[in-house]
């Protein structure tokens, strides 16, 4: 690579996709040890808007773990984190995941969707509902499938 092709060391690169599935997969094992598994019939049966709860707290984690490298100090680790995490730009990031959903995908998504009931004040109540769809994808692929949640977090835009 020449020093023209060369990125800034102070600029953060994003996980690879295997830091990714490992991530998810320790996090599995953790669950799986803690809790009887689930078969497939009773996940399809958690109500979207467990899953959205679920989901937010996978979500949250993982953008925590995203940020902390290289060493920020606390508020601005904080205030990263937080840009993240919000109604609006967990919409923005459904809309971005929108076309590589398979159908199953979407219909948790639209699940998600019908499911989110009104929201605090500050968000549009369609923003708000496309982040509870969000949360509420997170959540049923942490559960399903761990692979294919890796593959979907690698593809979105988190800011630096």
């Amino acid at each position: 690579m020449t020093a023209k092709e060369e990125k800034p060391s102070h600029q953060q690169q994003q996980p690879l996709e295997t830091d990714s599935l490992c991530w998810c997969q320790v996090l599995q094992a953790s669950v799986n040890s803690l809790f009887p598994k689930l078969s497939q019939a009773q996940w399809q049966r958690l109500s979207p808007t467990t899953l959205a709860y679920l989901g937010d707290a996978i979500y949250e984690l993982y953008v925590r773990m995203y940020y902390l490298s290289p060493p920020k100090r606390s508020e601005i680790h904080h205030r990263l984190v937080v840009a993240q995490v919000r109604a609006e730009k967990q919409a923005l990031h459904l809309q971005m995941l929108a076309p590589h959903l398979q159908q199953k995908e979407l219909e948790i998504v639209r699940r998600g969707r019908n499911a989110a009931t009104k929201g605090p004040k500050r968000v549009d109540p369609k923003i708000y509902q496309q982040a509870t769809s969000f949360e509420t994808l997170i959540g049923y692929l942490y559960l399903t499938d761990c692979q294919r949640l890796a593959e979907l977090l690698q593809k979105l835009d988190l800011e630096q």
